[in-house]
């Protein structure tokens, strides 16, 4: 097990030496999406309007932060489980989509996208959102801001602590 420290502009590159079991110290722009956010991004998509964020190269992040603390970038802001996301994943990396982070198990169909388009799914440790908040320096809504915590969000990651848990050569530890 290796220990990959990149950006987010970095990761789409990268992705292709993440091996599932490595240790990816994140830094860059990430954006927020969940279930609600997702299906408002899919009826965007199929309505031909501009989304919230480019796609192509983006990193999502399955999380729903809450209220910022006076003081900080952002409140508690630790990951939600993937699975919910599944049916809309293989076409966002179909789209340019680098990498996406949450935790839990993938469905068979995010697992070959993940492969077909050479990037990496990532894992935040769940239960720590007090924590990882430490490694966000900023926080700005820039959607669905009707969404509250679901809104997306522009998130700046510092030395963000991930494991890859799926590669893009079929290396998954949630089979292993």
């Amino acid at each position: 097990m290796a220990t990959v420290h990149c950006t987010t502009d970095e990761l789409k590159r990268v992705a292709q030496t993440i091996c599932a079991g490595d240790r990816v110290i994140l830094s860059g722009t990430v954006y927020t999406s969940r279930d609600a956010a997702h299906k408002r991004i899919f009826e965007k998509l199929a309505a031909e309007e501009p989304l919230p964020y480019a796609l192509e190269g983006a990193v999502i992040y399955y999380a729903g932060p809450t209220p910022t603390p006076e003081g900080l970038a952002i409140g508690s802001c630790g990951p939600t489980t993937s699975g919910r996301m599944d049916v809309y994943t293989p076409r966002l990396l179909d789209l340019g989509v680098a990498a996406t982070i949450g935790k839990g198990k993938r469905s068979p169909a995010v697992c070959e996208a993940i492969m077909r388009n050479q990037s990496v799914y990532l894992c935040a440790l769940g239960g720590a959102g007090a924590l990882a908040c430490e490694h966000i320096t900023a926080c700005e809504v820039i959607g669905f801001e009707d969404l509250g915590c679901e809104s997306v969000k522009r998130l700046t990651f510092q030395d963000f602590p991930l494991i890859a848990a799926i590669d893009c050569r079929g290396g998954n530890l949630f089979r292993e």
